[in-house]
């Protein structure tokens, strides 16, 4: 049985409506295939994490009508489903965003052959859906990038339905031995002068703004530098 489609936001959002910073635009301007590169060098050297995990951690956590934040070039998300087709789990309907035309267009041309997801051009700040609209919420590699974190978090609170789940992860500040720690810091450093980065974050600061922002906490698994979590929006009672 097929899932109901769900409809994207019929607000047009223009390029010149999405806020960012000079520095932002520039590092998300670059072809689809180096964002690819890059990702995944800085998934290696900087998060100290592996892409089977991640893979594993995204896929098993998507529910009927799901939203992925900050799709970009669609990379990451084809490997997803890819695996969910192989475990034979159910289709889901998808709708993505990202805040850059050109990781957008990636995206866009890779899934134009796939009638159930739907992209279009937003900011995880201020989000163009309804509330309660989603059963699930993905944000892979991509937190610790937003430039106005806590806001994008109320955001992904409030488009999510009662008990729907939010699966993410997060670069967390460099731990464990030298020279890996070192080089995540080096990599960090660089992230940051490119705008690819905005900022590490420590452990539990990133927790408590998850919950900060109405989150219950499901799930997490912490390895190396990367945080993946899986929190809910609880269904209140009375």
């Amino acid at each position: 049985m097929k899932a109901p489609k769900i409809k994207p936001s019929s607000s047009a959002v223009e390029p010149s409506q999405i806020k960012t910073s000079p520095k932002i635009d520039e590092a998300y301007s670059s072809e689809p295939w180096w964002y690819d590169a890059r990702g995944f060098l800085i998934l290696t050297l900087a998060y100290n994490d592996t892409l089977p995990h991640q893979i594993r951690h995204f896929a098993k956590n998507m529910r009927t009508q799901h939203l992925e934040v900050a799709v970009g070039s669609g990379t990451f998300l084809e490997v997803v489903l890819k695996y969910r087709r192989w475990k034979k789990w159910p289709v889901i309907n998808i709708i993505g965003f990202d805040y850059a035309p050109s990781m957008l267009q990636g995206a866009t041309h890779r899934f134009r052959k796939n009638k159930n997801i739907q992209l279009q051009l937003a900011d995880a700040a201020n989000m163009p859906f309804k509330d309660n609209q989603f059963d699930s919420l993905s944000c892979a590699n991509a937190i610790h990038s937003f430039p106005e974190l806590e806001k994008s978090l109320r955001e992904c609170f409030r488009v999510l339905k009662p008990g729907g789940i939010f699966v993410g992860n997060c670069l967390i500040t460099p731990r464990g031995i030298w020279p890996l720690n070192w080089i995540a810091k080096k990599i960090n450093s660089w992230g940051q002068r490119k705008g690819i980065l905005h900022r590490a974050y420590d452990l539990t600061e990133i927790k408590d703004l998850l919950m900060k922002a109405g989150f219950k906490n499901l799930e997490e698994d912490l390895r190396g530098n990367c945080l993946s979590f899986v929190v809910t929006k609880n269904i209140k009672t009375t």
